[in-house]
C-alpha cells in the first residue's frame, strides 16, 4: 500500500469510494485535454491523482457526490470539464458561470492560501503565485486556477462546497492547510512543520 492509499484508507469507505470514482473520471478527462505541449502531470498521472486526492480529502461526502454527478452528466453530454477549466484559466473562452458563490469561495481560499505562504514560506515556494495579477503566459496563479475550476461546477456543487468552506471558517480551520497536510503525508512527512524544515 503506497502513501496515498494509506492516507485514503483512514477515510470512511464511502468517502474513499467516492473519491476513487471521481479521480478515475477526472484523470480520463485530464489525459485528453488538448494542449500545444503535453503537461507534466499528463505524463505522471499518479501525481495528478495525489494532488486531486488531497483536495477532495477536505470536502464533505455530500459535496463529492454532487461533483461526481457533475462529472457524469458532463460525460453523458460529451463535455470535458478539464478542457473547459484549462480553457477558462487561459482566458480562451468566456466566463462559464457567474454564480456569486464563486467569489465568496475564492475570497476564503485566497485568504487561507496567504496564511500558508506566511506560515510555511519554504514549503510554499514551489506553489502557484496567489494573485491573478501575477499571471503570465507561463504561469497561472492560484486565484485564476481556482476561478477556472469553480466555474465548471454546478450550482448545487458550489452551494455544498461553500457550506464546507463556511464550516471551516466557523471552526477557525484553514481548509487549504488541511489539503497540504494531507499532501505532505502522502509524500512521507509526518507533518507540515517537518515538510517546512526539510524544504529550507
Amino acid at each position: 500500500m503506497n502513501g496515498i492509499e494509506m492516507r485514503a484508507s483512514k477515510m470512511n469507505k464511502d468517502k474513499q469510494k467516492l473519491i476513487e470514482t471521481v479521480l478515475d473520471i477526472e484523470l480520463k478527462m485530464f489525459l485528453t485535454v488538448p494542449t500545444l505541449e503535453k503537461a507534466n502531470c499528463q505524463d505522471h498521472p499518479d501525481e495528478f491523482k495525489r494532488n486531486r486526492l488531497a483536495q477532495f480529502s477536505t470536502w464533505s461526502e455530500e459535496t463529492l457526490s454532487s461533483y461526481l454527478k457533475d462529472l457524469m452528466l458532463a460525460e453523458e453530454g460529451g463535455k470535458n470539464l478539464m478542457t473547459l477549466k484549462y480553457a477558462r484559466m487561459e482566458n480562451k473562452i468566456a466566463c462559464l458561470n457567474e454564480d456569486p458563490l464563486i467569489e465568496k469561495i475564492i475570497e476564503a481560499q485566497y485568504r487561507w492560501q496567504k496564511e500558508l505562504f506566511t506560515k510555511y514560506p519554504h514549503l510554499m515556494r514551489g506553489a502557484r503565485a496567489i494573485d491573478s495579477e501575477e499571471d503570465s503566459a507561463f504561469h497561472t496563479s492560484f486565484e485564476t486556477y481556482l476561478r477556472g475550476e469553480l466555474e465548471t461546477y454546478s450550482p448545487k456543487t458550489l452551494s455544498l462546497l461553500y457550506k464546507d468552506v463556511q464550516n471551516c471558517l466557523q471552526k477557525k480551520e484553514n481548509m487549504n492547510e488541511q489539503l497540504y497536510d494531507f499532501l505532505v503525508k502522502t509524500l512521507g512527512y509526518k507533518s507540515l512543520e517537518e515538510a517546512e524544515r526539510a524544504n529550507r
